[in-house]
Order: structure tokens, then sequence, then C-alpha cells
């Protein structure tokens, strides 16, 4: 909004010519969306509270979180109206990148919402239905998949990291990997939400990260420094995921440990549909299972687990499924987990820049 109201201006004023960089404005995107977050995040909770809207904990957890019964759930609402808010403000709202972002953000968030809603109306954590979710979540994720796929420039070749002359073309195939991509990082990150702060801070990590790779993909001359695949006005998608990291770091101002307030099902499912859009706007799908290995370890750990419990009578590999619940009943601090969790976090995303160069 501000871009279509003040970049027509710079005839007038020529400071006005700043609003034509992306960096820019990804950079006042972060700093918008993380003020709306720490303005409202106080009074939000407040409202859950008075609501009666918090978190049912599953019987079968760590008994160390039975105390966080009743806290204030659905927080990811905040990160959502952040997020939007301020990309309004400094994206180009021409793109269409944009808006196939927001509506994916509110299509996961929508399902989220109900399933969180379903809880609180149940008082038990169990919301709607395993096949449910999933039916609403392909739904949702067809119309990203199909949007990119009819897109005029939009290639449905795969780009395989570290090898440059691996670009497999899926043709029709890619709207069913696209869908599994979405959908897939979608639950990923929701089975990563279960400590305080342990989810937001790897979403913002891998948020930051590709809000790199689109500004890269979006430029033509980096491009093809680079040799990554060059895609038209790709990079306005940067000033989403600054939204997303401006949110997610204002979010965690409250979701630290000790949590005031969960983000629930209607946040994790949403920025992981964001970040799994993104990944395939960038043509970087598959650097998504580095960028977010935390969220693939997390989810391939109850895979396992729940594998491996019905095929050996009852055994298991981990103490308790999904991973971070392992450590902590191997006696790891709650913090403890989250700090680890995050370090590495980092360093995969770091692992995945050098992916850029090295093929």
């Amino acid at each position: 909004m501000l871009y279509h109201l003040l970049y027509p201006l710079k005839s007038v004023f020529g400071g006005f010519n700043v609003f034509r960089y992306i960096t820019f404005r990804t950079i006042f995107a972060i700093l918008t969306a993380l003020i709306i977050s720490l303005v409202i995040g106080a009074w939000f909770i407040r409202k859950l509270r008075a609501l009666q809207i918090g978190q049912y904990i599953r019987e079968d957890g760590p008994q160390s979180h039975f105390n966080k019964k009743g806290t204030p759930t659905m927080g990811g609402l905040m990160i959502l109206f952040a997020t939007l808010a301020a990309t309004l403000l400094w994206a180009d709202l021409q793109n269409s990148y944009i808006w196939l972002l927001a509506l994916v953000a509110l299509g996961f968030g929508f399902i989220g919402f109900m399933d969180d809603y379903l809880k609180v109306i149940k008082k038990q954590n169990r919301g709607l239905t395993g096949r449910q979710k999933l039916l609403g979540q392909t739904l949702v994720a067809l119309i990203p998949a199909v949007w990119l796929y009819l897109m005029p420039g939009f290639g449905t070749t795969l780009t395989v990291p570290f090898f440059k002359a691996v670009q497999p073309n899926l043709g029709v195939f890619f709207i069913p990997v696209a869908v599994f991509i979405i959908v897939g990082a979608a639950n990923a990150v929701n089975l990563t939400d279960g400590l305080d702060g342990l989810a937001i801070g790897p979403v913002t990590i891998a948020a930051g990260f590709y809000m790199v790779f689109c500004y890269l993909a979006g430029h033509k001359n980096i491009a093809a420094y680079l040799a990554i695949p060059y895609i038209s006005n790709v990079g306005e998608i940067s000033i989403f995921l600054g939204a997303v990291v401006g949110a997610g770091i204002g979010f965690l101002w409250f979701n630290s440990y000790p949590a005031q307030v969960f983000m629930g099902d209607v946040g994790a499912l949403a920025l992981g549909a964001i970040l799994g859009t993104a990944a395939l706007a960038a043509k970087q799908e598959i650097l998504l299972a580095l960028v977010g290995g935390l969220f693939v370890v997390e989810a391939l750990s109850v895979i396992l687990q729940v594998g491996f419990f019905k095929v050996s009578n009852g055994k298991r590999i981990f103490r308790m499924a999904p991973l971070h619940h392992h450590f902590e009943l191997k006696g790891w601090p709650e913090p403890k987990v989250i700090v680890r969790f995050w370090i590495i976090s980092i360093v995969l995303g770091l692992l995945s820049l050098s992916a850029l160069k090295l093929r």
C-alpha cells in the first residue's frame, strides 16, 4: 500500500525512489511486523484468556507439560495478522506471488483454526480428524500447485542441490509433488510445535534464509552468477517472508520459555505451508529439506516411532515422539532442548547457502 502511494511520488520528492528497492521494503516489513506483534501481543493474550481459549495437554505427554494446561493458544492468529498487515503495507500488491502466499496462509490458517477451535469446544487435545485435516490441506495446496504450473514462464523442472546439471522436468507431475511439499512442510512444522519457542525459532530462521533465496532468484544478474533458476518477480516474496521473520520474532517475545501463549495449529500449519510455497516459487524445493531439516527429523521420528511400534508389538525406538520429547525424557531441561534445536536450524540454514554455489 505504501509502495503504491509513495513510489509514484518519486518525481516530486526523490527520496521516495527507495521504495523501488526490495531490500528497503523487506527491512521495513520486518520492523513493521515486529512492532505490530509487540504492540498487540499483551492485549491479544488477555483476550484469549478472557475467552478461555487455553491449551489442552495430551495425557500421554511428559508430566512436566501438565502445568502448561490452560495457557492461551491460537497465538498464530497474531502472527498471521502481523505478517499480512506488514506485507500489505510494503509489498507490490500487483505481484501475483504476494496474493498466492496470502491465500495459502489464510487457507491453512483456517484449517488450523478449526482444529484449535474444536479442541477448545471439546475441552480435549483432539480437534479435526486426521482425514479431515489432510483433505482440507490437500485441497488448499492444490491452489498454489496448479497456479504455479499454469503460470506463464514458470518451469516444471526440479532443482537438485549440489548438482547443477541434474534438473528433471516433472511436467504435470509437478502438481502432486508441489502438493506433497506444501502439505508435508505444514505438518512437519506442526509436529515440531511442542515446546515453548521450539517451532517459531526454526520457522523464523528458515523464513529468513528463504527470504534471501527468493531475492537471489528474482535478481537476473545474481541468479545468472550463481547458476540458479531466474524467476521473474519472485523477489517480492522476500517482503512477505521478511514480515514472517518480524512477526515470528515478535511472537517469540511472548512464546519464549515459559510461554505466555502458544501458536496452535492455526499458526504452525500456516507457517509451514508458507515455507513450502516459497520454496516452490523460488525453485529451491528440495533445499527445503535441508533448511527445514529439523522439521524433517521431527516428522520422521513420529513416522518411525509409529511404524516400529506396529511391527514390533509395542516396542519403541524413542522414549517418546516427536524427537524433542525423547530428549526431555532423557533429562534435558526444556530450554536446553529448545536452544540446541535452534542452533541446529542455524547450521542447516548456513549449509543450505553453500548449496547455491557448490555445484
